[in-house]
């Protein structure tokens, strides 16, 4: 079974959220949060696969929440939910820093929404088989940092500054499909499904600051 927790302060945004989820082929229950401290006195009891949780929270904040959960229980799998708009690159590196694996504007689209729910899963399994006693890679036995051309790594400095692939093209003069085909190809080499996982890996990486 696997169970989503979203954290938002707004309603609206948050049941938007919850049906989008719930819509997705595998989940089988999403939970809602108003405030970080709502989150650290449940997840612990209820455990979510997956945590998406709101930046700008109230009270002690997304990225607190997130380094407290994640420093008390480091299997919790956090994703932050961003404004739309330009992404704070400082916010980010901030929230995965702080334990987060990634992050998602509130306008996701469902591609990304069904690639952060699949990561979860996948992370799920790993650590069943970890449990049993299979063999599980480490961090420290992470691949090498990937080679990516120039153009990858102007696609991925796009990616990181929350841009849009429509809007990394204009600013490239490339067509947005040539964009999609430059994320394809990075995100093969750097081993990840979606554009939260890439950057991500990035900040870990230093391919972008």
């Amino acid at each position: 079974m696997t169970t989503v927790l979203i954290c938002d302060d707004h309603r609206m945004i948050r049941e938007g959220l919850r049906r989008s989820v719930q819509a997705l082929p595998g989940v089988d229950r999403v939970d809602t949060a108003e405030t970080g401290e709502e989150v650290l006195a449940r997840w612990p009891s209820e455990r979510q696969d997956l945590v998406l949780m709101d930046v700008s929270l109230p009270g002690i904040g997304g990225l607190e929440t997130t380094r407290r959960l994640v420093r008390e229980h480091p299997d919790a799998h956090v994703v932050m939910l961003a404004g739309v708009g330009a992404v704070d690159r400082d916010v980010v590196a901030l929230a995965i820093s702080g334990g987060a694996r990634g992050y998602l504007q509130k306008n996701v689209s469902r591609e990304e929404l069904c690639a952060a729910v699949a990561t979860a899963l996948a992370e799920q399994a790993i650590g069943s088989l970890s449990a049993s006693g299979a063999p599980r890679q480490r961090a420290a036995e992470a691949p090498d940092v990937p080679a990516l051309t120039e153009r990858e790594l102007q696609v991925l400095r796009g990616m990181s500054q929350g841009r849009s692939n429509a809007e990394i093209g204009r600013e490239l003069y490339l067509s947005e499909d040539t964009i999609k085909t430059h994320a394809r190809r990075l995100f093969r080499k750097m081993g990840v499904n979606d554009r939260a996982q890439a950057v991500a890996a990035g900040f870990r990486w230093g391919l972008v600051h």
